[in-house]
């Protein structure tokens, strides 16, 4: 099963400290398949709403920017209860934040 993990802006800003640690639990995911792909994305975009047949286009930033996705991550596992504990793990790691854990659905 597949799963994006996502954080949320209004995190810790990174250090040192930070990149190492969650630069080594990367590479773990990596190397035992686990991680499919990880990105950032920038805070500035647009919403696109579509309504009976209408297209709006609503240029960034946002106010609520605490619910931006800021990152996120591919992850492969047997079961949503595995991609929890593989969310707890980089929680622990990231500290304060939030995100979310949802199945991708598509070709496998």
């Amino acid at each position: 099963m597949r799963f994006l993990m996502t954080l949320n802006a209004g995190v810790r800003e990174p250090d040192e400290a930070l990149y190492a640690e969650m630069g080594r639990f990367v590479d773990e995911m990596s190397r035992a398949g686990v991680l499919i792909a990880t990105g950032g994305l920038a805070m500035e975009g647009s919403h696109v709403t579509a309504s009976g047949g209408k297209i709006t286009v609503v240029d960034g930033p946002y106010p609520e920017t605490k619910e931006t996705i800021v990152s996120f991550a591919v992850i492969e596992t047997a079961s949503k209860d595995e991609a929890i504990e593989i969310s707890r793990r980089f929680w622990a790691i990231q500290g304060d934040g939030e995100g979310d854990i949802r199945q991708v659905y598509g070709p496998e």
